[in-house]
């Protein structure tokens, strides 16, 4: 189907029945108690709890909900009709087809979840930008929570350091908006392998119970069985609407390119109907009636609309492929922590973790480098030493877990080997702020009682419930599903059908290859492969996968952004991604972790700002410096910063603080 064809309306909205209110006040009762009690636990030392205090939610935008708007209230339409919502944002839920190349008149519809952070002019000001879309990652990652927790903070990145008022003539402001991909989150029909809540989290609780790859001799049996039990159960689920098509066949990232295409289209529309509005209030106000400066600034380019992003991750393989799939379409893409879309596509996902032990001798440097006064893990001898520490510590506990005895705020706990490669990948990923967390945690266990760490796997767990809302609509309900979802189901639905075959090996194959990511990466190669097992057994296919090229001469050059040591997207990825589209420029940001926004850059920051700004690509071979690395260690141009600097370091630090990865 051409793309044309998708770009007119040509269904109409279906009035959706609301959700049943019962449960509603026991709902938001519990989430209080929650909080309430997250508050009550007993301190830990105090520069710890200053890091372990900081949201990291963005699997899920409930911290964030109001009790006065449920997104069920609104009844999808195939245009952007937005309704204020939780504080400062619109939302609306924005019908596409399940299935592109479906009959035009079929009812198999998918209402996305879109969430717009205003401009800070309106949409009738000569200074507004338009709309920069952003995608957390994952796959499965949630564009509402993303843009809840950073919409403001990446909004002030993109727009011009001057306020409105003061703007001048080039200085442009924008929307900031957020939406959760097919099956993802508040998007409808919601794609879940359990049927509630309570279920997914007595599985996961089994699962952490049961340990990682390589935490016991047999552990790869068990995870083999595990993994097999859910993607069979998942995949073979029929899940369509009175015999339609089944949403597991099309949450892949070809119809969410197509998705973002009509989500610009809308936003165009919208657009256009703003500033008639507000052209037909300036002519009545000024008793004019030729005017049309407005209206000419505000036209929808019907057909023609083009896209501003901002994607991190898997983030960058939606862009990516959108850049591919509609290379006329390109205004702004900035693509950050970049996926090969080789490797993506084709498997078999074991160039990932060339980079990432670096990291972790990295951390041990930086930890050296700070000394015992911010690296409590801190040993003579360098840092050499303190990774010899760290290995006889991860060997010790292998066989002989540390049992820590209970107390008035929490029951007891076990501390394994899998608890600290967990802790391991987290600071592998965010080495900047959780690098002291997993130093701080290493030491606890190693003279310590435990007590810290085990109040940190009691915080990671939250109370599941079957709400009365749940109860009375039943298994795969979205009031069952809903509260408390996470991207674990999602993540392997995507990856599973994007890369064709993935899931094909045996039990044998399997090993040998977690040997090979092992070998590459051995602090992260059990989690790693842990990635592709879930995909063995997967049944269900995907019914329209983009098979490339993924190149192409994009309508503005892209900007490519990936970190020296990138903990799972190695910088490689983006230089031979820079190779394949024309133009096109990567900015290398000195630092490690995944994803340039773990350490913070106000280099970065501003080459991403101007690009927003101007479309100018900073020069070719531009490295930025972190002025930010672990443990308080700071680059050497902070002293003598401006006020406006010091103010977009600010919010860079509290992006860093509040990224989340699975």
């Amino acid at each position: 189907m051409g793309i044309k064809s998708t770009l007119e309306p040509r269904w109409s909205s279906q009035p959706r029945a609301m959700q049943k209110e019962q449960g509603s006040k026991v709902k938001m009762l519990c989430f209080w108690l929650l909080v309430v009690f997250a508050f009550a636990v007993t301190k830990p030392s105090r520069k710890f709890l200053k890091l372990w205090q900081e949201p990291n939610v963005l699997a899920d935008d409930r911290l964030a909900n109001s009790p006065s708007f449920e997104w069920s209230e609104i009844v999808a339409s195939n245009e952007l009709q937005y309704h204020d919502c939780y504080d400062g944002f619109q939302c609306a839920r924005l019908e596409v087809p399940m299935d592109y190349h479906g009959p035009i008149e079929s009812s198999n519809k998918v209402a996305l979840a879109v969430i717009r952070r205003p401009a800070r002019v309106p949409v009738n000001d000569p200074h507004y930008g338009g709309a920069v879309l952003i995608n957390p990652g994952g796959p499965g990652g949630s564009g509402v929570a993303k843009a809840l927790v950073h919409g403001a903070l990446i909004q002030q990145v993109v727009d011009a350091d001057r306020e409105p008022s003061e703007a001048e003539a080039e200085d442009k402001y924008f929307d900031i908006i957020g939406f959760d991909p097919r099956g993802i989150n508040r998007s409808t029909p919601i794609l879940s392998c359990f049927q509630d809540n309570f279920a997914r989290q007595v599985w996961t609780l089994q699962s952490e119970a049961e340990g990682i790859l390589g935490s016991s001799d047999g552990s790869l049996r068990l995870a083999w069985r595990r993994a097999r039990a859910l993607a069979d159960g998942c995949s073979s689920r029929d899940d369509s609407a009175d015999g339609g098509p089944s949403i597991l066949e099309h949450v892949n990232t070809t119809p969410v390119s197509a998705d973002i295409v009509e989500i610009i289209e809308r936003h165009g529309q919208w657009r256009e109907h703003q500033g008639i509005q507000a052209q037909e209030a300036f002519n009545k106000a000024h008793r004019c009636h030729n005017n049309l400066d407005i209206v000419s600034r505000t036209r929808w380019q019907r057909g023609m609309e083009k896209l501003q992003y901002w994607g991190f991750s898997y983030g960058t393989l939606i862009g990516s492929t959108f850049a591919s799939m509609y290379p006329e379409r390109v205004s702004r893409l900035a693509l950050d922590g970049v996926v090969s879309t080789d490797d993506y596509y084709n498997g078999p996902w074991n160039t990932n973790l060339v980079d990432t032990d670096q990291i972790f001798v990295r951390i041990f440097e930086y930890c050296n480098e700070a000394g015992p006064d911010q690296c409590p893990f801190w040993r003579p001898g360098g840092a050499k030493a303190i990774q010899a520490a760290y290995e006889k510590l991860l060997h010790d506990i292998w066989d002989d877990p540390l049992s820590v005895v209970g107390n008035k705020r929490r029951g007891p706990e076990i501390i394994t080997w899998s608890d600290i490669k967990s802790v391991t990948k987290n600071a592998l990923y965010q080495p900047v702020i959780l690098g002291p967390i997993m130093v701080e945690l290493l030491q606890d266990i190693t003279n310590g009682t435990g007590s810290l760490f085990a109040d940190y796997k009691e915080k990671s767990r939250v109370p599941a419930y079957r709400s009365n809302e749940c109860i009375l609509d039943g298994p795969y309900s979205e009031a069952c599903v809903s509260p408390g979802w996470n991207e674990v189901e999602a993540t392997a639905a995507v990856l599973c059908t994007d890369a064709e075959g993935i899931g094909s090996f045996t039990e044998d194959e399997f090993r040998e290859y977690w040997q090979s990511l092992k070998a590459l990466s051995s602090s992260m190669g059990d989690y790693w492969a842990e990635t592709r097992l879930a995909c063995g057994g997967w049944q269900k296919r995907a019914k329209w996968r983009f098979s490339g090229p993924f190149s192409a001469n994009t309508s503005h050059p892209i900007l490519w952004i990936g970190n020296t040591l990138d903990t799972v997207t190695p910088l490689r990825n983006a230089q031979y991604m820079n190779s394949q589209f024309p133009g096109s420029v990567l900015l290398q940001q000195d630092s490690e972790g995944h994803c340039s926004q773990t350490a913070p850059s106000l280099c970065t920051a501003k080459a991403v700002r101007k690009y927003f700004q101007t479309g100018l690509l900073p020069p070719v071979g531009t490295i930025c410096q972190p002025d930010i690395r672990p443990f308080n260690l700071q680059g050497d141009g902070l002293k003598d910063l401006s006020t406006k600097d010091s103010e977009l370091l600010d919010v860079l630090k509290q992006i860093a603080k509040t990224m989340h990865f699975p």
